[in-house]
């Protein structure tokens, strides 16, 4: 494991607090990603708010931040360019090294033509779990930003010892001649729905954790995926959609 995602607003607004003595030192060992955007009176995306929580952010930790994302900025879509411009100057004035998006649900995101920098990565949900339009939005906006970096976030949306887990068959959706619980084949999946270099899992428990890191090394289907993602938009939009 080489890197953490945390941000400002974890833990009642104290978990970059908390995982500086936690670390014992060994926080540069680590790449670390936060997020910036909700604060104790709401979601804010003001520039001097965001920048203001970033450098706290680095005090906090005792080292800058890897990433900083704008947390779920489609609450206050309004601000989003200005939160973009933001980000990008405290990239520039080295409060961290690069500067992104995260993204609950983009959909109004990507309904408009934003004329913002680049970011370095977007972080979107993957994964079995995640509504087709949710989906479909979130590959409409990586597009759109032209984003270079995909990330993904926990597949099993917080709870992976759900039932549904356990009673669906995930490994339908992994390349024949493979092994794997379903836990594996369902975070295996989830690096291709939508397609990201990297996923988000909790560390609650080494277990779990030790179990779903192989999955990395799993294979899907292809032509699963693909009639998987055709069978959700023929059910969310009514017609059929390749």
């Amino acid at each position: 494991m080489t890197s953490l995602d945390t941000a400002y607003n974890y833990q009642r607004y104290r978990s970059h607090q908390l995982l500086a003595p936690v670390a014992d030192g060994m926080l540069d060992q680590f790449e670390i990603t936060s997020k910036v955007g909700f604060f104790p009176g709401g979601h804010d995306l003001t520039p001097e708010r965001l920048r203001t929580a970033v450098r706290r952010t680095a005090e906090d930790l005792g080292r800058i931040p890897d990433t900083v994302l704008l947390h779920n900025p489609e609450c206050s879509v309004d601000d989003f360019e200005k939160a973009c411009q933001a980000l990008m100057v405290v990239r520039d004035e080295k409060l961290c090294q690069a500067w992104g998006i995260s993204t609950w649900n983009p959909q109004n995101l990507a309904e408009h033509s934003w004329e913002v920098p680049r970011p370095d990565v977007v972080m979107v949900r993957a994964g079995l779990s995640v509504p087709t339009h949710v989906l479909d939005a979130a590959e409409r906006f990586t597009v759109q930003m032209a984003v270079p970096r995909v990330w993904g976030m926990a597949p099993f949306g917080g709870n992976a010892k759900d039932t549904v887990w356990s009673k669906t068959d995930t490994s339908l959706f992994l390349a024949p001649g493979q092994r794997a619980t379903r836990r594996q084949a369902a975070v295996a999946t989830a690096f291709v729905i939508p397609k990201v270099e990297r996923l988000a899992v909790g560390i609650s428990s080494p277990a779990h954790l030790a179990e779903i890191v192989q999955a990395e090394s799993l294979t899907t289907s292809t032509e699963v995926v693909d009639r998987y993602r055709a069978l959700l938009r023929r059910r969310a939009y009514g017609r059929n959609t390749a």
